[in-house]
């Protein structure tokens, strides 16, 4: 088979992996004290005594919380077959408003069991079909899970829709209830209304980072590539082979360590691990340790990216314009040569973006306010910009 064949093979490989919702967080599921048997005892124990339990799931976004509500409730439904439905909702789309919120649930509860959904029935309808169902479900011994990502959202507003769920925890107090709420704020249940409080008690899990082993172990697991049929033998040994090279090279473990410094959740690394397979040489078929230094060099933290957000049309042409004079080899300049370099622009193309002088200064100024260039007064100092490319010199002038 032909090199270039089986590394766009090897590439599939790696990016269906890297794209998996929760492949890399299964693979982090050998240790006995993890959140993933934590969740799975907490929701065993309220199903085996038919009781109900709050659990909030907190950490940073991409720490892996959504992806191990997954796994666990991937494991009970195999366990308790038919005896579980999960309604998931989230923040974003359902915090703010109750009646979709509530007609989300009937929805999800009626797909869940096959029933008509009608979209016309009101929130009083709603609501009384929800407590139907929870009655039906415990008679039935059966569990409900409700999901809530973006907890946090939850608690703002009203809190209508946790005061109906958790008052139906109280109603039904032989059946098996249970809220996952899922966040990345600490203190997110400190919001909540007094009468919702009132109904609410919460066993807390904490989300950080995979520690350097752990991280280590994932980038093993993740990019070593396993030997089948549609590979050859001597290829998985040798891409294998280099890959290990690399991981214990003293640039990639610095490498590494820049990227998991700016971000440590799990789906940061993959994302950087993502990056780098696009960098793979596809006539060789090997990853390189130049692949990892382009990736991190594409992700790259930019601290002046916020400052470009909502610049001016004239604004951005003033930076243009200094690229422009940069490029030219003006080591220094001031707000002269930039008006020059502007009206050049201007005469050469009569575009309408043709301000006054003083409105072009204010533009500068807000500029200079924002730091996205400054004075100096040595020749060496540059003020690099969120683009990556340019990098700008401005000294006063006379």
């Amino acid at each position: 088979m032909k090199v270039s064949k089986q590394a766009a093979i090897a590439l599939r490989q790696l990016r269906e992996r890297l794209c998996s919702r929760t492949l890399a967080h299964s693979l982090l599921l050998y240790s006995s004290d993890n959140n993933f048997n934590k969740l799975k005892f907490h929701i065993s124990s309220s199903i085996s005594a038919a009781c109900s339990k709050v659990l909030l799931l907190r950490g940073d976004k991409g720490s892996g919380k959504s992806a191990v509500v997954e796994l666990v409730l991937k494991d009970l439904k195999a366990e308790h077959p038919d005896s579980i439905s999960v309604v998931t909702l989230y923040g974003l789309l359902h915090s703010d408003d109750d009646i979709s919120a509530l007609e989300e649930i009937a929805r999800q509860l009626c797909v869940g069991h096959k029933f008509s959904f009608s979209k016309t029935v009101s929130l009083d309808e709603n609501k009384e079909f929800l407590m139907d169902m929870l009655k039906e479900y415990g008679l039935a011994r059966k569990t409900v899970v409700f999901v809530l990502d973006e907890f946090h959202l939850f608690t703002q507003g009203k809190q209508w829709l946790l005061y109906t769920l958790f008052d139906a925890m109280e109603t039904f107090t032989s059946q098996s209830i249970i809220i996952i709420g899922l966040s990345c704020l600490e203190g997110s249940e400190q919001q909540l209304e007094k009468r919702v409080r009132s109904r609410f008690s919460s066993c807390t899990l904490l989300f950080g980072p995979p520690s350097e082993e752990d991280r280590i172990r994932l980038l093993e697991q993740l990019l070593h590539l396993q030997k089948d049929s549609s590979l050859a033998s001597k290829y998985v040994v040798e891409f294998n082979s280099r890959l290990d090279k690399i991981f214990s090279d003293k640039k990639f473990k610095e490498i590494l360590s820049y990227v998991t410094c700016a971000d440590g959740s799990t789906n940061h690394l993959l994302r950087f691990l993502f990056t780098a397979s696009s960098y793979m040489d596809m006539e060789s078929g090997f990853l390189s340790l130049q692949s990892f230094e382009r990736a991190y060099s594409l992700m790259k933290r930019q601290p002046k990216f916020a400052s470009l957000h909502d610049l001016s049309v004239l604004e951005l042409y003033i930076l243009v314009c200094m690229h422009r004079l940069q490029c030219k080899e003006e080591t220094s300049y001031n707000f002269n040569s930039v008006m020059k370099e502007y009206k050049a622009i201007q005469d050469a193309h009569k575009t309408s973006d043709n301000y006054s002088h003083a409105v072009c200064l204010r533009a500068f100024e807000h500029l200079l306010d924002r730091e996205l260039i400054s004075f100096t007064d040595t020749k060496e100092e540059m003020i690099p910009l969120s683009f990556g490319l340019l990098s700008f010199l401005f000294l006063p002038g006379n």
